[in-house]
């Protein structure tokens, strides 16, 4: 009879709503298009709703979405980046350095920020592993020990605590390799002005929603969230999957410090200090759970949408913009109290 009984279980397949309504980003993605049709009928501009005001929300959730993308994979893998916001200004200001006090060019500059935000992740995931202390205790370690350097080396290196003049050497010619890197990094397309760093935003989505759900490498993440010893008991690399994470979230925070460098031609030593609780918002908000083992790269994405929606909805709302962070609060738990509801209706009906 048991026999029989689990067979059946086996060939119940659930309705294709059911299947739908399962999938972590779907509760996301319902706020996010009520979210857009709010602001599109808040709109004090007219321009929400246009190409032109899609171009700059788009700008806003680029930039989050990047890291969040990121940050939903480690926090699926069950652990957080606390650092992951000051590693921005720290990556713009380690490559603005290079080419400003030592002369670097800008493209063997921006190769090893990469490799110096690799070697910060590396070293979170391998305190995490190593001491067994949880991720958000040397995370946060970490935050502060870069948040000092940031502060201390700019202002040893320059009297000041930003770094500035990317665009030109000090005779004020242009400086060789910027251009090509800003059109890489930081260009405009289309005459609405959109930003290539969506298209980095988007392509990375892509490329994460295919490794968490078509290789191996994305099982190993769900399962070390999961349960990180009964992986390890079936031969799951739960140190080599975690370090690899956090090398992930450090090396999209580099993406885009030198995003915001070639944009701006400067950094401060205090740029992306306190972003990293946005990217986790928008993480949370897109589905993950904070205990891990679930979530997906898209719910990240969708997450950030909605955040840099609300950012240039409350703008064009013609709000005061201190009601903002407000509004983030309501909407992290009004998502997070959906999705629960969400998981916990659809969950039970593959029973």
């Amino acid at each position: 009879m048991s026999t029989a009984t689990a067979v059946d279980e086996r060939v119940n397949k659930a309705s294709p709503l059911t299947r739908i309504m399962r999938r972590p980003e779907i509760g996301a993605l319902m706020g996010a298009l009520v979210v857009y049709i709010f602001f599109s009928v808040a709109d004090q501009t007219g321009t929400f709703f246009s190409l032109d005001g899609t171009a700059r929300w788009t700008d806003v959730a680029s930039t989050y979405g990047i890291i969040a993308v990121a940050v939903a994979l480690l926090m699926i893998g069950g652990e957080f980046d606390l650092s992951s916001g000051v590693m921005i200004g720290s990556s713009g200001l380690f490559a603005g350095l290079l080419m400003t006090e030592y002369s670097i060019g800008v493209w063997p500059s921006i190769f090893l920020t990469f490799l110096f935000a690799a070697a910060i992740g590396f070293t979170n995931g391998w305190l995490v592993v190593t001491t067994g202390l949880p991720s958000f205790i040397v995370t946060l370690a970490m935050f502060f020990s870069l948040r000092g350097i940031n502060l201390g080396v700019t202002k040893l290196l320059t009297d000041t605590v930003r770094v500035a003049g990317i665009a030109e050497l000090p005779d004020g010619s242009p400086r060789p390799g910027y251009e090509s890197a800003k059109a890489v990094f930081a260009s405009d397309f289309s005459a609405y002005s959109f930003r290539i760093a969506v298209v980095w935003w988007l392509a990375l989505t892509v490329v994460a929603t295919l490794v968490l759900t078509r290789t191996r490498f994305g099982n190993w993440i769900f399962a070390v969230g999961g349960d990180s010893n009964a992986a390890r008991n079936v031969g799951v690399p739960v140190r080599r999957t975690k370090i690899m994470l956090f090398m992930y979230v450090s090396m999209s925070s580099c993406l885009v410090g030198i995003i915001s460098l070639m944009r701006l031609k400067s950094m401060q030593a205090g740029q992306g200090v306190t972003q990293e609780f946005i990217f986790i918002i928008a993480a949370v908000v897109g589905g993950c759970l904070l205990t891990g083992g679930y979530g997906s790269a898209i719910g990240g994405t969708i997450g950030a949408a909605i955040i840099g929606m609300a950012f240039i909805g409350i703008a064009y709302a013609q709000w005061n913009t201190d009601w903002t962070w407000l509004f983030l609060g309501l909407i992290l738990f009004v998502a997070v109290l959906t999705n629960s509801l969400i998981r916990r209706r659809f969950q039970g009906a593959r029973k």
